[in-house]
């Protein structure tokens, strides 16, 4: 293989890059071309402002074998190594390689990194590996081989409910009483005095919009506001935009009396809908309009026959009350013994 690092991501193309994303060992919207090429010009909306990008690819007969997209930052008391959408925006981050190829590459990866590295690089630190990815056990062995330390640890819990495809079936699945609550909610917004509308943004002219209506809704939720810096408002409109521009953008709303209540953004991508994140506002709380809001968006799901609903990370227990079942997310940390 013949590994290259590149300078910025416009030196790989997005199509050859997102088209190797989907042979991939895993394939998540956090992995295209689209998304961190964003996130690292905000990098992650302000979460990394003193790194440097490692960004390396290999080549075998002038075909697109692997992408390590990587960054260079003093973390955990020293100079690491993290992947590209570390650690608090991204949820689903790994290697970008095919399954078949995947030992080999990162064999080669470290020797090229032990030799071709940057100077001060002390180890590695990847986060949000999924419970599932084969880079876990290879990175271990290959860590190994090399005399240095390998760590893992279950980082967080990503929840999720694998759906039936039929929105009655999937309530039959949950707790009575959550069933209850579900359809007492959602029928009470059916009955509400004024009209109540579920709508989906998917209207080219006016989606910018409908992006900054979700942050109107977002930031009345006090501990988002804080989140949502300038930075990080910047960093999550392009990333929006970018997946509306490609096609896989789910944002849904709930309006009452015209006044937008709730709103849900998502990634509609690879059959699952991805739940990215959620804004409330305060104007129709009697209406629970967040809990309304996804009875629909778990109806359409159903209705559109995605095979499941994945939260993403946090144990927040409504997620469980909905009857999400728990997979995980990984760190592994290597730290390189000279």
């Amino acid at each position: 293989m013949q590994f290259t690092r590149h300078q910025n991501f416009s030196e790989l193309h997005p199509s050859t890059w997102n088209a190797l994303v989907t042979e991939s060992i895993t394939d998540s919207p956090f992995l295209r071309h689209e998304y961190l090429g964003s996130w690292w010009q905000t990098r992650g909306g302000g979460e990394w402002p003193q790194s440097e990008l490692v960004l390396i690819s290999a080549i075998e007969n002038d075909q697109l074998i692997g992408i390590a997209p990587l960054f260079l930052a003093e973390y955990d008391g020293q100079q690491a190594l993290l992947l590209v959408g570390s650690i608090e925006i991204s949820d689903y981050l790994d290697l970008i390689v095919r399954p078949a190829d995947l030992t080999r590459f990162l064999a080669e990866l470290l020797n090229f990194l032990a030799s071709n590295g940057p100077l001060s690089w002390r180890g590695l630190d990847w986060y949000n590996l999924p419970d599932s990815s084969p880079t876990l056990a290879a990175l271990q062995a290959e860590s190994e081989s090399h005399g240095w330390s390998y760590h893992q640890e279950i980082y967080r819990p990503t929840p999720y409910i694998p759906m039936p495809g039929d929105f009655d079936a999937y309530l039959a699945s949950i707790d009575k009483k959550q069933r209850h609550e579900v359809r007492r909610k959602m029928r009470r917004a059916d009955e509400f005095e004024y009209p109540v509308r579920f709508y989906i943004a998917d209207d080219p002219a006016v989606i910018d919009s409908e992006i900054e209506a979700f942050f109107k809704l977002m930031v009345e939720d006090p501990h988002k506001a804080r989140f949502l810096t300038e930075s990080m408002r910047t960093q999550m409109t392009a990333s929006l935009r970018a997946a509306f521009d490609n096609g896989y953008l789910w944002l849904g709303f709930l309006e009452v009396d015209g006044v937008k209540a709730a709103a849900s953004v998502n990634f509609d991508y690879k059959n699952k809908l991805w739940g990215y994140n959620s804004g409330v506002g305060r104007e129709y709380m009697e209406l629970s309009p967040g809990w309304v809001l996804l009875g629909h968006v778990l109806k359409w799901v159903n209705d559109n026959q995605r095979t499941e609903f994945d939260f993403m990370r946090g144990d927040e227990d409504y997620k469980y009350r909905f009857g999400a079942i728990n997979r995980f997310v990984m760190r592994a940390k290597v730290i390189k013994i000279s």
